[in-house]
């Protein structure tokens, strides 16, 4: 994920103000969302085109930005934030499935904070033949789905610690053949997870281990996403699946040719009166992959071949000049992240296990020249040096100085000192993959420059194929046998506001590690779990704040990453889109809210 651009306080209050002022940096001209005041207009193919497949479609395991997008358009969750161009109205969770948000006030929410009751609203539908009605036990299907062994998601650490009887539940499941789809429909259907329950076919009822004050921002995440009985047919994630499946938002796939191109079209039972976070104008949505240059893509979008970018920012080269022209189809959008950091896989044997050595890992931190990163990604109009886990504009942020160096330039002698002390004199080689679209090739090769300089040898390994995250980072097979040392990974909160936990929990809780974790590295520190669970346990945001302040400092004492850019998102559309309105966690415009003129 990713975002950034604003400046905040630990404490919720000070994030409220930061996001209030928050506006995007455009040049000149009308927004996107004002210029487009007009009726919309249905009808027209939107040309989406970029580099590379999502890793996981399936939404029990998407966890990227532009599955995030893609998603959006066919599987609805309980409940989802809105698409804006002011950043401050993309955060309050708002009812999607849901027929409202509960609250102690109106009793959806017990007086412990411990039971959530949730209604569903009617009208929403399944595209099957015939349409039916989308259940609470289908939500309960999706959440149960969750735990998969074939592609487990990166997420359900949200939900073993917060739900009753999941984090069992899972155990069990983890134990279920991967390759044996009905083995796994098997387990699904005689095992209940007891924080789950569906009364009847339009209310579920959650019950939480403890009080979560962001258990509603778990339930707009698209891993909750209700499934159709249908999706117990097939293996998680997998090719049948990829070519099966099924839609209650406005759109579905009519065409999917893995690594090449999407096609969607109008989902025919899909009812406006029954979305209250999507529209849906444009007629049909053509996603062409295979573009790895992001020059290509902007040429294709200024000259009218295509609409908007995939996976591609608008390319450094053109930002000031875009800028300059006060180009109304080009902005600046603030999308808080720690996008991108340089992780250490503390599993490698690698140097006789060097990187799981805090001293080395400390060194390292001095490599890094964050000014040429800057450079790379557009200039200070679009990031800043970023020397913490959480980015400004996030709950538990606060500056600090740690490892600071003379003008964010580096310091490859302290660098070098520190590792020599640290029983390497002689330095360390190292491999590092990188991804091959956007500007990662350019970041790879800026910090292997720096590393060098630090006498630290890295191998750069491309990865055209769309592994990185899926087949590489997050398998400890893989981290465990050196297939890798170091990664430039990008991660943007899941959420906003109080968010404190879509960081700090999913990349750094040592107890989640395992197949299809974000804690890339393998990181496992006690007190830092322990701040987590205090966090999670918090009696007010405020409180977590402080907990998440807390965690990041221990793991920057740890050097467990090294922080790089507090980075925002310079997107691009073509002159035929209208209406277009940001979604910050997708690091997009909704497709689902704008449309063409024609």
């Amino acid at each position: 994920m990713r975002r950034e651009a604003l400046r905040a306080t630990a404490g919720l209050a000070g994030l409220a103000m930061g996001l209030t002022g928050l506006t995007a940096c455009g040049g000149g001209g009308s927004d996107p969302e004002s210029a487009a005041a007009t009726t919309p207009q249905d009808g027209g193919t939107l040309r989406i085109i970029g580099s590379s497949d999502v890793e996981h479609l399936d939404t029990a395991s998407s966890n990227s930005t532009g599955s995030y997008g893609l998603n959006r358009t066919y599987a609805r969750t309980l409940f989802g934030t809105k698409a804006s161009n002011d950043f401050s109205q993309t955060i309050p969770v708002q009812a999607d499935v849901a027929a409202r948000v509960p609250s102690k006030e109106n009793g959806g929410i017990s007086k412990d904070g411990k039971t959530y009751t949730v209604r569903l609203r009617k009208g929403v539908q399944w595209n099957t033949q015939p349409p039916r009605p989308v259940t609470a036990g289908d939500f309960v299907r999706g959440m149960k789905r969750l735990c998969n062994p074939a592609s487990p998601s990166s997420g359900k650490g949200y939900y073993t610690s917060t739900l009753r009887g999941m984090d069992g539940f899972c155990h069990g499941y983890a134990k279920v053949n991967a390759k044996d789809a009905h083995a796994m429909a098997a387990y699904q259907q005689k095992h209940e997870i007891s924080g789950i329950k569906a009364k009847g076919d339009d209310t579920l009822v959650f019950k939480l281990t403890r009080p979560a004050s962001d258990f509603l921002n778990l339930l707009t995440l698209q891993f909750t996403a209700a499934a159709p009985k249908e999706y117990d047919k097939y293996v998680p994630d997998g090719p049948d699946f990829r070519q099966h499946t099924i839609s209650d938002g406005p759109y579905q796939i009519v065409a999917y040719k893995p690594g090449s191109s999407y096609t969607l079209g109008r989902n025919p039972v899909w009812r406006q009166d029954g979305d209250p976070l999507r529209e849906r104008h444009v007629e049909k949505i053509q996603l062409t992959l295979g573009q790895d240059s992001p020059a290509a893509v902007q040429a294709q979008l200024e000259q009218g071949a295509a609409d908007l970018a995939w996976d591609q920012p608008v390319p450094t080269a053109d930002i000031q000049r875009l800028r300059q022209a006060r180009d109304d189809r080009f902005s600046i959008r603030d999308t808080p992240s720690n996008s991108p950091y340089l992780v250490f896989n503390t599993r490698s044997p690698a140097g006789g296990g060097a990187l799981g050595k805090r001293e080395v890992r400390q060194a390292l931190e001095y490599a890094v020249d964050r000014t040429a990163l800057i450079k790379i990604v557009g200039g200070p109009d679009v990031a800043e040096p970023l020397r913490t886990v959480i980015p400004p504009g996030n709950s538990g942020y606060n500056a600090a100085t740690r490892y600071a160096t003379q003008g964010e330039a580096g310091d490859p002698a302290r660098c070098r000192q520190l590792l020599a002390q640290a029983g390497h004199p002689k330095g360390l080689t190292l491999k590092f993959p990188y991804r091959v679209n956007s500007v990662h090739k350019l970041i790879a090769e800026s910090l292997k420059e720096n590393l060098d300089a630090c006498g630290v040898k890295a191998t750069l390994i491309p990865d055209s194929g769309g592994s990185f995250y899926g087949s590489t980072l997050s398998d400890p097979a893989k981290a465990k046998s050196g297939a890798w040392d170091i990664a430039a990974p990008g991660w943007s909160p899941d959420w906003y506001g109080n968010n404190g936990r879509s960081i700090i929990q999913p990349l750094f809780d040592g107890r989640t590690y395992g197949p299809g974790s974000t804690n890339y590295g393998g990181y496992d520190n006690p007190q830092v779990n322990g701040l987590i669970d205090s966090a999670l346990t918090a009696s007010d945001p405020s409180r977590a704040a402080g907990y998440w302040h807390l965690a990041d400092q221990k793991i920057m004492e740890d050097a467990a990453i090294v922080p790089l850019l507090d980075r925002s998102h310079p997107i691009f559309h073509s002159s035929r889109v209208r209406g277009a309105l940001y979604l910050p966690t997708a690091t997009g415009y909704d497709y689902t809210r704008l449309w063409l003129a024609h």
